[in-house]
């Protein structure tokens, strides 16, 4: 009769979004210098990507730069720059080669020059990929990116585009940087920190969270494969009460 074998347990998250943090923590317990655990981060971003495709996990975000980052110190931020630089010169042919397509969530026509051309360059080359799919939030925070959906929808009104008696969250959300992707359903925060620092709030308000206590670069696939596990056994109701979601369950596996 179809049944999972596994009755316990839930499918897969379609979207995980993770905020990758704690490369300056882990350089230090190294005794190195923060740019290096930035490059160490960077290294370990192509494992989950490839970890997730491999795992059936269509949609990944990865929380790469903050609207708040700009206030770092100059010289870590250029660095970062440059990383990021160096990172979508090297993966472009990784995306290609396994039919990854990149997007951007964020302000992008306030990035670098030289990084932005990288972005659009790689932004081109993958748009016609479907079944993977990276997304980096650059430049980003979810109050900027608020603003910037008022900002859209409100002049959809003006044009006579919609009509603002009718809005509802489905019209809203179509003027998010997130359009066309689905919400996340589990969002991981590394290093141990309990909070969310600006990311996907609106997006993430039924996800599922996870603080792992390991730091970015030490965070590796197996580490997303037990979060993913721990996603799987957790009942999410979505407003329902859990009888509700029992008997959903019970239907579909028949």
């Amino acid at each position: 009769m179809g049944q999972n074998p596994d009755a316990n347990t839930g499918p897969n998250p379609k979207h995980v979004a993770i905020i990758m943090d704690g490369n300056g923590r882990w350089a230090q317990k190294q005794g190195l210098a923060r740019n290096e655990g930035h490059r160490a981060g960077v290294r370990n971003v192509e494992n989950i990507v490839n970890a997730c495709r491999d795992l059936n996990v269509p949609f990944l975000t990865l929380y790469a730069f903050s609207a708040e980052n700009w206030n770092r110190p100059r010289l870590e931020v250029e660095a970062l720059m440059h990383l990021l630089e160096q990172f979508l010169k090297k993966q472009r042919g990784n995306l290609l080669e396994n039919g990854i397509r990149l997007r951007v969530l964020g302000r992008l026509e306030e990035m670098p020059g030289r990084v932005r051309k990288q972005l659009e360059q790689t932004l081109a080359d993958t748009a016609h990929f479907t079944d993977s799919n990276l997304s980096l939030a650059l430049n980003y925070g979810s109050r900027t990116e608020v603003v910037d959906a008022v900002k859209s929808y409100a002049l959809a009104c003006q044009r006579g585009d919609v009509d603002p008696e009718k809005i509802d969250w489905e019209t809203f959300a179509s003027h998010l940087y997130t359009a066309d992707l689905p919400d996340p359903d589990l969002v991981i925060r590394t290093s141990g920190e309990q909070r969310i620092s600006n990311f996907l709030l609106l997006q993430s308000a039924y996800a599922e969270y996870l603080f792992p206590e390991k730091f970015w670069p030490e965070f590796g696939v197996e580490d997303l494969a037990a979060a993913i596990q721990s996603y799987r056994q957790r009942e999410r109701r979505h407003g329902k009460t859990g009888e509700q979601v029992k008997n959903e369950r019970l239907t579909t596996q028949r």
